[in-house]
């Protein structure tokens, strides 16, 4: 089951796992009768979309498990240059979030053989998809689990971060030039 807020948290390196060992750590969970619900992402540069999709993924569920793509399917899907943190950096900043109880780095071009794998009752999707347009919402039907879509609208994103962060700055007077 997820965690209370009187339960210590575990340093966030500590749960990040892999495959066979979360496929364990689930069907434990499952035994206890936890609801588990799996997002995804790159999560390449940490904002406040994600968070608000993680904590909204968080609530469908009593544990909450992240899987991450790694760097060469980052690479495949926003281009060269990209991913701007590796894989296990950014895996440990998503299991450092309250709302995240697991991460795992999946490293297929697609989620579907980790949906297969761990069968979450509940893929949670940002709001840049709808129930139909969820890529794996075939998956997710054929073994009895629920697409949701989840988050505040795709208003931030990591590209344009980098954009505005490329930006040449203003600079303005402060107090201590005028």
């Amino acid at each position: 089951m997820g965690l209370t807020d009187e339960q210590p948290r575990a340093e966030a390196g500590t749960r990040i796992i892999e495959r066979n060992r979360l496929i364990a750590r689930i069907a434990i969970a499952r035994k206890n009768g936890a609801r588990v619900v799996l997002a995804n992402g790159c999560f390449d540069v940490l904002h406040v979309g994600h968070v608000r999709y993680l904590e909204a993924a968080n609530a469908l569920g009593d544990l909450l498990v992240v899987g991450i793509n790694a760097d060469e399917q980052v690479r495949a899907l926003k281009g060269a240059g990209r991913p701007f943190v590796c894989e296990r950096e950014r895996a440990e900043v998503i299991a450092a979030l309250r709302a995240v109880d697991m991460v795992t780095i999946f490293h297929e071009p697609t989620v579907a053989a980790l949906l297969l794998a761990i069968r979450p009752d509940v893929h949670a999707k940002g709001t840049d998809y709808t129930i139909d347009t969820v890529p794996e919402r075939d998956v997710v039907r054929s073994y009895g689990g629920r697409v949701a879509i989840v988050g505040d609208p795709k208003d931030h994103s990591s590209s344009h971060m980098v954009i505005q962060l490329n930006r040449p700055v203003e600079k303005t007077a402060t107090s201590d030039e005028q």
